[in-house]
């Protein structure tokens, strides 16, 4: 299953009135560690049933990446209830993502 992108119009209902948990990855095709992490995320999605995966593409949603104080990339944002539980800056590990996805689920 490929992760889906949101976009401003789309963010509100893909990410803040999810219930569960929503891990928002943002991105730009310039970006080498958004590269090496991109992957990775595609192995957590299919891993995690019960966990949602978006991409915010920062080029095309820089408004977005501002309004979320989103300032380097990669930034992965961890959403429950519509609240950020988590953010991650810089490239990760899939340990790394594993551990924090297990304690907000």
């Amino acid at each position: 299953m490929a992760i889906n992108a949101v976009t401003e119009s789309t963010f509100a209902d893909e990410v803040l009135m999810h219930q569960g948990l929503v891990v928002v990855d943002y991105w730009a095709d310039w970006c080498a560690p958004c590269k090496q992490i991109a992957p990775i995320l595609d192995e957590l999605d299919q891993q995690y049933a019960d966990v949602k995966f978006v991409k915010v593409d920062t080029n095309a949603q820089p408004g977005l990446a501002a309004q979320q104080g989103v300032m380097s990339l990669p930034t992965l944002q961890f959403f429950v209830g519509g609240r950020v539980a988590k953010s991650l800056s810089g490239g990760k590990t899939k340990k790394a993502l594993q551990k924090v996805i297990d304690e907000l689920v």
